[in-house]
């Protein structure tokens, strides 16, 4: 399985985030923070922004959804253009209905899991999801320093996922850099969120392409 580099552009400069997507045209995704300052305790950028980003972005947006309420909100970031949506476990009321909507909309559909919260209930609902994110900080803030005790979470459900047979990608955020992308991606992990890593580099193409290096040569 391929490693897939995703930078967050929480780290971008936000009064030119058209140029910034263009610095980072070699990742695979470009990972959108939405928060609401309930959820979590920050304010980024809502729908409007993102409809923009999604029209001049030269990388796929992948929108993680750190909000109150995704039922509602979520299918409305997939008819926006995201390509991979991702909810939290914690706030939604219907999670595989959720799900389903934005299949059904075209964009994958993503579970987030906060470091404290169990992986656990969401392995037997595997077939209709796309992704776990396994959050290895504290939702809200980049820059924070990796967790490791999300290391195992990682691993259970990586093992779970192998023993299913489905094409389901796990991916981490927070802290994600140089130091710590080759035991994330020996857990298990397969997409990398790395924001201040990515985005504070100063040959940011060269950055992308050494942190798929390093993850790819553990990736599972």
């Amino acid at each position: 399985m391929a490693a897939l580099i995703a930078p967050s552009i929480l780290s971008a400069d936000f009064a030119n985030l058209e140029t910034e997507l263009g610095r980072i045209a070699d990742a695979d995704y470009a990972h959108v923070d939405v928060m609401d300052n309930h959820f979590v305790p920050n304010l980024t950028l809502g729908l409007p922004v993102f409809e923009r980003l999604a029209k001049v972005s030269p990388v796929p947006l992948d929108a993680h959804l750190m909000i109150e309420n995704p039922d509602r909100w979520a299918p409305a970031f997939a008819e926006a253009g995201a390509a991979s949506v991702t909810f939290h476990a914690e706030a939604a009321q219907a999670p595989v209905r959720l799900a389903r909507e934005l299949r059904r909309l075209g964009a994958r559909a993503g579970v987030a899991l906060r470091p404290a919260t169990p992986v656990e209930p969401f392995l037997d609902l595997l077939a209709e999801i796309d992704m776990i994110l396994v959050m290895t900080v504290e939702p809200g803030f980049g820059g924070q320093s990796f967790i490791e005790g999300t290391l195992p979470k990682i691993r259970r459900a990586r093992e779970a996922v192998s023993e299913s047979g489905l094409d389901v990608w796990i991916q981490v955020d927070g802290g994600v850099s140089r130091d710590t992308i080759e035991r994330a991606a020996d857990a298990g992990a397969n997409v990398f969120v790395a924001g201040s890593a990515v985005f504070g580099a100063q040959d940011v193409p060269g950055e992308i392409a050494t942190l798929r290096d390093l993850a790819g040569r553990h990736t599972h």
